[in-house]
């Protein structure tokens, strides 16, 4: 798109705006009526161990979207000589899961209990026998089933339980509404319905009328809508919320609010069955569209939907580049000592490289990336861990490809040992995303010998989540009548869209079947 053609979008409202609150960054994109990007901005926070709670302030979030916004604007202006004042579209996303409760006044009652915390494993258990469903510790009914079991004060003062994504589309919209994607990480959803399983939310309200409290979950719960539904607009508040300057107008449609699984989803066209993808940044998780449901419940699979309520099958990791980015952060700090500092993304490439040519088994190198608790693998606390036998060959090439490995080895359990041998399950191809790709190749081929499966990467793979919420958001304001959202990407978004494709290589997979035997 031109300069004249983008002033012209900008200036007529034809554009669509994606905004994600990812674990280590909050991003913004905007896209044309090409759906190609335009401009983008981003903003970059943490989270923080409070009182034995991983958390971040919602006064952050605000503000790293406000400056995520802003940046974005700017771009804007500079590039075609329009301010943005009129939006086409847009909706907002965030990572699953977590506990954000309110009262009735909208006052938050409780520090946000983010994914990373493991401390619901006992109400995972009781949960999941007593749905006969499994409820990962993650997700928002065991923490509250937690609070309700602690007699914590704020469960009496309930008026509204939501994740992130659903607490910023309420501020900007007054609507309390969730995209069935992100309502599955909250309580268990019918897909056929898209809407929570009326089963289990009776008998979780049993267990709340019996501890006396006097609301009933799906007067706390949001409302579910799939991919496509009418959810609410921006108002006046909203848009200054976003955009303090007051040049952003009020009135522009929302989507539903979904979490960063199933925008992964949509930016990699993953949302038909046999498809797949993985998104590996600070967590990993992988999702597989499942064609039938599963033979039985297992702890380590969580049952989740595609943004438009197919099934899935998800694989979460709490780890996975958290250790291999703290060792390449090391490396560079030898290099700033040295007098010979080296541009975070070229030493990225350079170590990334580097594990390529590292035996395939790492050379009895060991690399335990956990810095928080980890479900899959039972592990209560993350202790990061290197080992070595005393004999191994401490060489870069095989160190990097162990941590690299040691990114991986947790997913690997739950795909691999799980869905693809007990459940048979098969997937054409698994689409990979997120920073563990953007060295061209390297992540790529080391995934696709782990799991055993073709690993493919798109070019649009950069683009990531907030890109995938723009196109919910495109979809909102676009589709045709009828039209699904596998229909929409496949034919309006993806058709032609270059990516390269690695199949396994059997050197590769032999070499990490000895690594994670070890």
């Amino acid at each position: 798109m031109n300069r004249e053609e983008m002033a012209r979008a900008v200036r007529e409202g034809e554009t669509v705006l994606g905004l994600e609150l990812g674990s280590t960054r909050i991003k913004a994109v905007l896209v044309g009526p090409d759906h190609a990007p335009l401009a983008s901005g981003a903003w970059d926070w943490e989270n923080r161990l409070e009182d034995g709670v991983w958390t971040y302030s919602l006064e952050e979030a605000w503000k790293g979207m406000q400056q995520a916004y802003g940046e974005l604007a700017r771009q804007v202006q500079q590039q075609c000589g329009e301010p943005l004042r009129r939006l086409g579209a847009l909706g907002f996303s965030a990572m699953m899961h977590g506990y954000l409760p309110f009262d009735r006044e909208g006052n938050q009652l409780c520090a946000f209990r983010t994914w990373r915390n493991t401390i619901t494993e006992k109400e995972s258990q009781e949960l999941t026998q007593l749905f006969g469903f499994n409820i990962p510790q993650r997700w928002s009914i065991a923490h509250l089933w937690r609070a309700m079991g602690r007699k914590e004060p704020h469960v009496a003062q309930l008026d509204y339980l939501t994740t992130l994504a659903g607490y910023v589309h309420w501020k900007l919209t007054g609507r309390r509404v969730l995209g069935v994607g992100e309502a599955s990480g909250m309580f268990p959803v019918d897909s056929g319905a898209c809407d929570f399983r009326q089963d289990m939310v009776e008998t979780f309200d049993r267990l709340v009328a019996e501890r006396g409290y006097a609301w009933r979950l799906r007067d706390v719960l949001p409302q579910v809508l799939p991919a496509g539904a009418e959810a609410g607009v921006l108002t006046p508040e909203g848009a200054r919320l976003l955009d303090p300057t007051g040049t952003l107008e009020p009135g522009a449609p929302l989507c539903p609010p979904e979490g960063d699984a199933g925008t992964g989803m949509v930016a990699t066209n993953s949302v038909r069955e046999r498809t797949g993808n993985v998104s590996a940044g600070t967590s990993v998780f992988a999702m597989a569209v499942l064609e039938k449901p599963l033979s039985q419940v297992y702890p380590e699979i969580d049952l989740v939907t595609t943004p438009d309520g197919k099934p899935v099958a998800m694989v979460h990791v709490n780890t996975c580049t958290s250790d291999l980015d703290a060792w390449v952060k090391l490396f560079g700090q030898v290099l700033e000592a040295a007098g010979t500092p080296l541009e975070k993304s070229k030493l990225y490439e350079l170590l990334y490289q580097k594990a390529l040519e590292g035996d395939p088994d790492c050379g009895s190198l060991l690399s335990y990336n956990c810095y928080s608790g980890e479900p899959v693998t039972g592990l209560e606390k993350g202790r990061p861990l290197f080992f070595r036998r005393p004999d191994a060959p401490l060489t870069l090439a095989n160190f990097m490809r162990a941590q690299i490995y040691g990114a991986m080895a947790a997913l690997r359990v739950g795909m691999v040992d799980i869905l693809f041998g007990k459940e048979q399950v098969q997937l054409d191809t698994l689409y990979g995303h997120g920073g563990l790709f953007k060295t061209k190749g390297v992540g790529q081929r080391l995934l696709a010998g782990a799991l055993g499966v073709p690993v493919a990467v798109m070019e649009t793979a950069g683009e990531g989540g907030p890109w995938g919420m723009a196109l919910l958001a495109s979809y909102r304001k676009t589709r045709a009548e009828g039209e699904s959202l596998a229909d929409y990407l496949e034919k309006k978004v993806f058709a032609g869209a270059a990516g390269e494709c690695v199949s396994p290589d059997p050197a590769d997979q032999e070499g990490f079947g000895r690594y994670i035997a070890r």
